[in-house]
């Protein structure tokens, strides 16, 4: 029975995720970073809910312990915590960047860092890193949140090389456009940290706002990521990494095949 540790599962993706892997009997500690979400795991039937910031290395500490403690053994990690933060490049204050990678990048870091030696004793595991298909191309005004995917992507192919040769498998999902909260908080995060009335995006960004901007089509709902999840963690040896949904295959593919400058073409009408 698979040991499964999940970052950020207030909603969406790790929610769900949690969930349907408990559905199909393996054993789940799902965290969060907020108290009271950490309370609705453990109403929903989750008791091992634990609570962790991902940017606070003693949480994570503890939270390792506590599983090794309860099971000896931690078989997949998923680091799925993380947000999008939107705005031009021009607009975006460096604090707010530099917060983007706090979370995204260096507390997907510092668990990953971890959880190895953990995986190296016992001889195997996985580690899921939550990417997306803008760890592969780049779209207007995501400026912040498309550099800390190119960041987890550039970490997990060099640590795929460094562990070949093991059992440890680190694992990249490409998510593409998926239903959940994540784009609700990430217009929050625009209106909080972005000085929208003095941009000359100011146009672009009232239309994201209210829901008229420019969309991207083929959204899943987050189960179809659970799913994915739940096939790598019962694949003996899993692909590097797994495209979900099809507007990651098209942006990968076209990634592959045309120019720099044919792939902005598109792109910029996204």
């Amino acid at each position: 029975m698979s040991i499964v540790v999940i970052t950020g599962c207030s909603s969406g993706i790790g929610l769900a995720t949690a969930i349907y892997l408990k559905e199909q009997g393996m054993i789940v500690f799902p965290t969060a970073r907020k108290g009271e979400d950490v309370l609705k795991l453990k109403e929903l039937g989750f008791e091992d809910a634990k609570l962790l910031d991902v940017t606070n290395s003693n949480q994570i500490s503890d939270v390792i312990k506590y599983v090794l403690d309860k099971h000896g053994k931690i078989d997949v990690w998923f680091n799925n915590a993380g947000y999008g933060q939107p705005g031009a490049i021009e607009d975006l204050p460096t604090d707010i960047l530099r917060k983007q990678f706090e979370i995204n990048v260096f507390g997907l870091y510092e668990c990953t860092r971890q959880i190895i030696p953990i995986m190296q004793k016992q001889g195997y595991g996985k580690i899921i890193q939550h990417s997306s298909v803008l760890g592969l191309i780049s779209l207007f005004g995501r400026g912040a949140y498309n550099a800390s995917k190119y960041a987890i992507e550039g970490l997990t192919d060099t640590l795929r090389l460094e562990l070949a040769g093991t059992k440890i498998y680190p694992i990249l999902l490409n998510t593409g456009p998926i239903t959940s909260s994540f784009r609700d908080n990430a217009m929050k995060n625009l209106k909080i940290n972005i000085d929208i009335e003095n941009s000359r995006h100011k146009e672009v960004y009232l239309k994201n706002i209210s829901g008229n901007g420019k969309r991207v089509p083929f959204n899943k709902n987050s189960i179809a990521v659970a799913k994915v999840v739940y096939k790598i963690i019962i694949t003996t040896t899993p692909r590097p990494r797994y495209y979900i949904t099809k507007a990651t295959y098209i942006l990968g593919y076209l990634k592959r095949i045309l120019s720099t400058k044919m792939l902005d073409k598109i792109l910029i009408k996204i």
